[in-house]
């Protein structure tokens, strides 16, 4: 008699390099289940509704095979042990999550499971290289980035595997819930369909979007990426966030195709190994997503108020400083921020406002579609100075000198700012068919002084930082 096995879907919504799914296949029929668990119930709205798509790319891919997905909603251990009820399922396999609430779920999971005679197997498929695998000469983790990734490259990555060409079904599919029960996307509002016009979900995307890059963004790749007039990266970021791509998959892509004599590929590649490195971190420093990561910054007198006038103008995009409000409004666009605007808009929030990184960390918790626990809070610390970084200065970035050296022709600015512009583009316009508050906006309004003056802003969060 054949065996059933559950691939306990989570952000591995993909069919190729997927090692729970393999060892579902391997185990007989399989039933891929979903559960809407508080982990994803407490999802900001963009999250939630990109995960919306990414669960419909999936559930199509899944029927293409003959197969279909299972929506549950609930504790992921009762929701899991009534679908074995229900089909008879022998085995349980999953990906591993590295965050300390999927720890703590997983191993309850996994010996609640084995306890009553099933297999509960977890596997590695999320990172490149597990967070306990890359370790410091003496045995202990890696608390810079530069050495993390010298020491990365001295471990092989395990070579993608294929995916399945059929997937066997159980003899009685379970009952599933919908996602228009779920209402994934609801919190989005108006900016739903704004955001769906900048991007694509499902692995087949995925693979289109790294296919495109490797034959004709990657050589430029290095001078590009922070050029913010030129679409000069993969833009896979909410891909991988959903795992509709893998790590594996994108670097032996790679490699191949710097074999074929594509060049630049390396700071490329880099940039996968910081995601590695940001869960890294998170595993072994889980304080780092709450917490000031670096000890003696308990005394910075950052405010954490969420609702000032002044953190609703940096919110909205609305600070009266061009670089920051072109990143914010690009956010309220896209779901998606550029690298470089990132680091800006958070030092502006930081250090010339004084406002804790935990209060942007949120605001990006809910609004980015690339959401990534790992990468948000390591990126918000170090832009903050809380964080992982090896600078010995406080870095505070100038929006002025910024913009003059990665947008020195204002065509980002442009891009995203409609004021002052007599004919503005589609996609500054669509900034006010995204925001939830629109009253007082209108494109031909005229922008107000910066909130906070670069100069005194500086000076204040050096005071402050001398003082601690």
């Amino acid at each position: 008699m054949t065996k059933t096995a559950i691939w306990w879907v989570r952000r591995d919504m993909r069919l190729k390099d997927n090692p729970a799914l393999s060892a579902s296949v391997a185990a007989g029929a399989v039933v891929a289940v979903f559960v809407l668990d508080q982990r994803f119930e407490s999802l900001g709205a963009a999250p939630l509704w990109r995960l919306e798509a990414a669960l419909k790319a999936l559930s199509r891919a899944l029927e293409e095979l003959g197969s279909r997905l299972i929506l549950r909603r609930g504790d992921a251990q009762e929701a899991l042990q009534a679908v074995i009820s229900e089909t008879g399922a022998t085995e349980v396999h999953w990906n591993r999550l590295y965050d300390p609430e999927s720890i703590a779920i997983d191993t309850a999971l996994k010996a609640g499971l084995r306890a009553q005679g099933y297999t509960a197997q977890s596997h590695a498929g999320h990172l490149l290289h597990e967070p306990m695998a890359i370790k410091t000469k003496t045995g202990d983790y890696y608390k810079v980035f530069t050495p993390f990734w010298r020491a990365m490259q001295a471990h092989e990555v395990a070579p993608p595997r294929p995916a399945p060409g059929a997937l066997e079904g159980p003899g009685v599919w379970p009952a599933s819930e919908t996602l228009a029960q779920w209402r994934l996307g609801a919190k989005m509002q108006r900016g739903a369909q704004v955001v769906a016009g900048h991007t694509g979900a499902g692995e087949a995307k995925a693979w289109e979007k790294l296919e495109t890059f490797l034959s004709e963004r990657a050589e430029t790749y290095a001078e590009a990426r922070d050029n913010l007039a030129l679409s000069g990266t993969s833009d896979l970021s909410d891909n991988l966030a959903y795992g509709e791509i893998s790590a594996r998959s994108i670097w032996d892509s790679g490699q191949k195709a710097a074999a074929s004599g594509t060049g630049g590929l390396e700071p490329f590649l880099r940039q996968i190994a910081w995601r590695d490195f940001a869960h890294h971190l998170m595993f072994h420093t889980p304080h780092i997503l709450s917490d000031n990561w670096r000890p003696g910054w308990e005394t910075f007198p950052w405010s954490e108020a969420t609702d000032t006038p002044e953190v609703l103008a940096w919110k909205l995009g609305r600070t009266g400083v061009d670089f920051v409000d072109a990143a914010m409004r690009e956010l309220w666009v896209t779901g998606k921020m550029h690298n470089r605007a990132r680091m800006v808009a958070a030092s502006y929030l930081t250090k010339h406002m004084m406002v804790h990184w935990r209060v942007g960390e949120r605001w990006f918790a809910d609004q980015l579609i690339d959401y990534d626990p790992a990468n948000n809070a390591m990126g918000w610390q170090w832009v903050a100075g809380s964080g992982p970084d090896a600078s010995p200065y406080f870095r505070i970035f100038n929006p002025e000198t910024q913009l003059k050296k990665f947008d020195p022709d204002h065509a980002y600015v442009r891009r995203w700012l409609a004021e002052g512009q007599r004919s503005p583009p589609q996609t500054a316009l669509q900034y006010y068919d995204a925001i939830y508050l629109s009253q007082g906006a209108a494109p031909n309004e005229r922008r107000g002084a910066p909130i906070v003056g670069l100069k005194e802003g500086r000076e204040r969060a050096l005071a402050a930082y001398s003082a601690r």
